[in-house]
C-alpha cells in the first residue's frame, strides 16, 4: 500500500519570521556603537548568573502553523518567576534606540512566549525584555504578563502573515528542485577536463567532504563547478550555494555562468543575487544612514515587502548588482540593504571572500543563524591565503593616532593620552626598526580597552556627531582586541618605525587557518578552485581544510606544442644582480618580438626594476610599440592598457608580477602570443617575511618553501596562463633567472609543459 505524501514543510527561524513580518519604519543606522560578539556573550552569560539556580539558558523551541515549522532559542526561562527572557546588550542611552528596535524585540519574546506555553503547558506567562548595558553592568527590564491565548493569537497572527510568502516559496522551491534535477550542461559536450571537475565537485558535495581542485585555465572551471552544485542541491536539500571571488573579474564570470544556464533552459528557476561593497551601492554618500537624513532610508521597512516581491518575480532583478539597483530606485529603497535582505530568498549568492571568511562575514552569520545547509565556491582560491592574512591582522598607526588624539573632544583626552603615552613608552623599550615581541603588551592593551569604552560611550551619548577619524580610529581599535582575544602562534605582534616618525603596532596573522576551518566545517562542502593550488598540502596546511578534503589535479586540454616554454638560465634576476640584468633582458625581448611579431607582456619583480628595463628598451629600439602598468592605476587606465592587446596587434606591455595583469584577465588568439616572466616572484626578503618563515619552519618544518618558494612559483604559472586561453591558441612563455633551471623549481611548474633552456647565441 502506498504512503500518504507527505506535505512539504516551511522551516523559519524565529529572529526571521519576526524581521518578516514585525520590522516598520525608518532604516537607522547612526552610529552607536554595538557591544562586540564576545561582550555580547559575557552580558548574556552575566545576567543568567544574577538569577535563581534554577534558571534555564538557550532554551531550544519549534511549533507548526500549517505548513510552517518555526524553531529557535530563548534566551532563558526563570520557572520561580514564570519568566521567559529576552536579552539584548548594549551601550550608551537606552532612550535613543528606535521605536522599531523595540517592536521587533516585542515580537521575538510573545513568539518564543506561545512556543514555551504550547511545549510545558503554562496558560499564562510574563515575558521580560531585559536590556544590558554592557557600560555600567546594569539591566533595564520591561515585562508584561500574558495569557497563553493571546500569544497563541499572536504567533497565529505572524504566521499567517508570513504564510502567503511561505505558500509561494514552498511552491518555488519545488519547481526550482525539479528543474536542477534535470538541468542539462548548457554545451553539447563538455571539455577536455572540465566532466572530471565537475564529477569531483558533485562527489564532493554528495559525500560531505571539502575539495581542493587545480585545474587549468581554459576548460571552463567556474561553469564547471557551478553546473555539479545546481545539480547535487536538491537531494542534498542545500539552502543556499555560495560563489566566492577574490576580484571583479570572478563575480563577472560567474554571472555569466548564470546567463549561459538561463539561454539554455530560459525558465530556469535560479534567484541570483551579486552582493557590492557598500560604498559602492550607497546611491547618497553625502548623506548618512537614516530616515532623517536619506530619503532611500526613509520608510525602508515599510516599502521593502514590495521591493522583495518585485525583485523575486522580476527574473531580471536578480541577475546582478545594477538589474537589482533598478528594482531598489523604483520602489525608493537603499539597493545596498535590499540585497542584504534578499540573501534569505536567493539560490546563489555571489559576493567576495570577505562575505564568508571574514571574522564579521554576514553570509556565514545567517547561515549560521538560520541553520542553513549550504555548499560554497571559492575561485581562483590560491588568493585565500594572503586574503585570509589580511582579514585576521589588525594595525594601528601611531602618526594618525596622534593627529586625531589632538582634534579629540575633551571627554576623551584622558583615555586617548593614556593610550599616547604607553604608545610611547612601548616604542623606546623595543628601540629596533622592526621587532616582533613575545606576548602582546599587556600595558598598552589594557589602555587601548579604556580607550574603547570611553570611545563606545561617547559615540552612544552623540549618536548624530560626525568624526571620521575619531570613528575610524575606534573602528581599527576594535579589531586589534578582537584579534587579541585570539592571539596565539599562528600569529605575531610586531613594532614597524616607518618614514616621518611614524610606528605601525600590528597584529600580524601568519597562519589563517584556524579562523578559516569553522567556515569550512559550517558547509556540506567547500570547493577550492584554481589553476594553481601546488603542492596540496602548502594550501591545506596554511587555509585549515578538514582531513577529509579531496584533491584533484585536472589534467590540461592542452598540448606541449601549443606552448613553447623556454627557460633563461644564464641571467640572474636576484636584487644584487638586476642592473647587471637589463639589457641582456632588452636584447631577448627584442630578438623575440623580431622572430616572431605579436603583442606581449612582460613581468617583473617590482616597479623600479620594470621603470629601469622600459627606459632601457626604449632607448633601443623605439620602433617596437610599448606600453607600461604605473603605480595605482585607475580603473579607466587599466582598461585602456588591456586594449592595446587587440586582435592582430603588435607591442609589448610591461607590468609587475602579482599585480592586476598577471591573473584574471582573458586575451585569448592573437592578442596575446607570448609573455616574458623576469622573476621567480620570490616575496621580498625582509624581516616581516623572514619571521614569518620561521613561524613556518616551526609548525610546518618547510619555513623557506612556505614562505618563499610556493608562493612565488604560483605567481609566475598565473601569469604564464595568461597565454594560451583557448585549444586553438599558441604561444611562447620564457622564464628568465637562472633559478628555473633548478629541479626543484620546474618540480611546480604545469606537468603539461615541457621547459628547454634557451642557449645564449
Amino acid at each position: 500500500m502506498d504512503q500518504p505524501a507527505v506535505a512539504p514543510r516551511y522551516t523559519v527561524a524565529v529572529r526571521a519570521l519576526c524581521e518578516f513580518t514585525a520590522k516598520q519604519g525608518d532604516l537607522d543606522l547612526r552610529f552607536t556603537p554595538s557591544p562586540t560578539a564576545q561582550e555580547g556573550i559575557a552580558g548574556h552569560t552575566l545576567v543568567a548568573s544574577r538569577r535563581s539556580a534554577d534558571y534555564q539558558s538557550e532554551i531550544s523551541l519549534s511549533g507548526d502553523h500549517g505548513p510552517l515549522l518555526v524553531r529557535g532559542r530563548a534566551d532563558g526561562y526563570d520557572p520561580s518567576l514564570n519568566r521567559l527572557e529576552e536579552i539584548k546588550t548594549f551601550r550608551g542611552d537606552l532612550t535613543r534606540m528606535p521605536e522599531n528596535h523595540r517592536h521587533l524585540h516585542w515580537a521575538q519574546v510573545r513568539i518564543y512566549g506561545w512556543l514555551l506555553c504550547q511545549e510545558r503547558g503554562l496558560d499564562a506567562l510574563t515575558l521580560a525584555l531585559v536590556y544590558f548595558d554592557i557600560g555600567s553592568q546594569q539591566e533595564t527590564v520591561l515585562t508584561e504578563v500574558t495569557d497563553a491565548a493571546t500569544l497563541k493569537q499572536f504567533f497565529k497572527l505572524q504566521c499567517e502573515r508570513f504564510l502567503a510568502w511561505a505558500t509561494q516559496e514552498l511552491a518555488y522551491r519545488s519547481a526550482r528542485d525539479a528543474a536542477w534535477t534535470t538541468l542539462d550542461f548548457p554545451h553539447p559536450a563538455f571539455r577536455a577536463g572540465q566532466r572530471e571537475l565537475a564529477q569531483a565537485v558533485y562527489q564532493g558535495v554528495t559525500s560531505g567532504r571539502c575539495l581542493l581542485a587545480q585545474a587549468p585555465t581554459g576548460i571552463g572551471k567556474t561553469i564547471g563547478t557551478l553546473f555539479p552544485l545546481l545539480k547535487a542541491a536538491p537531494s542534498q536539500r542545500l539552502d543556499k550555494l555560495y560563489f566566492l571571488a577574490a576580484k571583479t573579474s570572478g563575480r563577472s564570470l560567474a554571472l555569466g555562468a548564470v546567463a549561459l544556464l538561463k539561454q539554455h533552459a530560459p525558465v530556469l528557476p535560479l534567484r541570483v543575487l551579486e552582493l557590492v561593497a557598500r560604498d559602492k551601492a550607497c546611491e547618497h554618500p553625502d548623506k548618512a544612514c537614516h530616515g532623517d537624513s536619506c530619503p532611500l532610508a526613509r520608510g525602508f521597512y515599510d516599502r521593502l515587502p514590495q521591493a522583495r516581491a518585485a525583485a523575486i518575480h522580476n527574473d531580471s532583478g536578480m541577475t546582478g548588482h545594477q538589474s537589482l539597483r533598478s528594482v531598489a530606485l523604483a520602489h525608493d529603497v537603499c539597493p545596498y540593504y535590499l540585497a542584504q535582505d534578499l540573501v534569505r530568498w536567493s539560490d546563489l549568492v555571489i559576493g567576495d571572500y570577505n562575505y564568508y571568511f571574514d571574522s564579521s562575514a554576514m553570509l556565514y552569520s545567517m547561515a549560521m543563524a538560520n541553520q542553513w545547509q549550504v555548499a560554497v565556491l571559492v575561485d581562483e582560491a590560491h588568493n585565500l591565503i594572503e586574503r585570509g592574512r589580511k582579514m585576521y591582522s589588525a594595525q594601528l598607526g601611531q602618526r594618525s593616532f596622534n593627529a586625531m588624539r589632538l582634534m579629540a573632544p575633551a571627554p576623551l583626552r584622558k583615555s586617548l593620552d593614556k593610550v599616547g603615552r604607553s604608545w610611547t613608552a612601548l616604542v623606546k623599550e623595543n628601540a629596533l626598526d622592526y621587532q616582533v615581541l613575545a606576548a602582546l603588551p599587556e600595558k598598552f592593551m589594557t589602555a587601548l580597552q579604556l580607550a574603547i569604552t570611553s570611545l563606545g560611550d561617547f559615540f552612544s551619548e552623540n549618536p548624530t556627531r560626525v568624526d571620521v577619524d575619531l570613528q575610524r580610529f575606534y573602528f581599527d581599535a576594535l579589531h586589534v582586541m578582537r584579534m587579541a582575544e585570539s592571539f596565539d602562534a599562528n600569529s605575531l605582534f610586531d613594532i614597524t618605525r616607518q618614514a616621518a616618525g611614524d610606528t605601525v603596532l600590528c597584529i600580524r596573522n601568519v597562519i589563517p587557518a584556524p579562523f578559516l576551518a569553522p567556515r569550512f566545517a559550517a558547509s556540506r562542502s567547500t570547493t577550492l578552485f584554481s589553476a594553481t593550488l601546488s603542492p596540496w598540502h602548502f594550501y591545506s596546511d596554511t587555509l585549515g581544510l578538514p582531513a577529509s578534503t579531496a584533491w584533484i589535479d585536472v589534467a590540461s586540454p592542452f598540448t606541449a606544442d601549443q606552448l613553447s616554454v623556454r627557460l633563461v638560465n644564464t641571467i640572474s634576476t636576484r636584487f644584487q644582480h638586476r642592473d647587471a640584468s637589463i639589457a641582456p633582458i632588452v636584447a631577448l625581448m627584442a630578438e623575440q618580438y623580431r622572430q616572431q611579431p605579436g603583442n606581449y607582456l612582460t613581468f617583473f619583480s617590482s616597479f623600479d626594476y620594470l621603470q629601469k628595463v622600459t627606459t632601457l628598451f626604449a632607448a633601443r629600439h623605439p620602433d617596437i610599440p610599448m606600453w607600461a602598468q604605473s603605480r595605482r592605476m585607475e580603473e579607466a587606465d587599466r582598461d585602456a592598457f588591456l586594449a592595446r592587446f587587440a586582435p592582430g596587434g603588435r607591442g609589448i606591455g610591461f607590468a609587475v608580477l602579482g599585480g592586476s595583469f598577471a591573473e584574471g584577465i582573458d586575451l585569448p588568439g592573437d592578442r596575446l602570443i607570448g609573455a616574458f616572466i623576469a622573476t621567480l616572484g620570490l616575496p621580498q626578503m625582509n624581516p616581516v617575511n623572514e619571521h614569518i618563515m620561521r613561524r613556518m619552519e616551526a609548525r610546518f618544518g618547510s619555513g623557506y618553501d612556505y614562505t618563499y618558494l610556493f608562493p612565488g612559483l604560483q605567481k609566475v604559472v598565473q601569469a604564464a596562463g595568461r597565454v594560451i586561453r583557448t585549444e586553438s591558441d599558441r604561444g611562447v612563455v620564457i622564464l628568465i633567472d637562472d633559478r628555473f633551471g633548478r629541479s626543484t623549481v620546474q618540480a611546480l611548474l604545469p606537468r603539461w609543459w615541457t621547459p628547454e633552456i634557451l642557449l645564449p647565441k
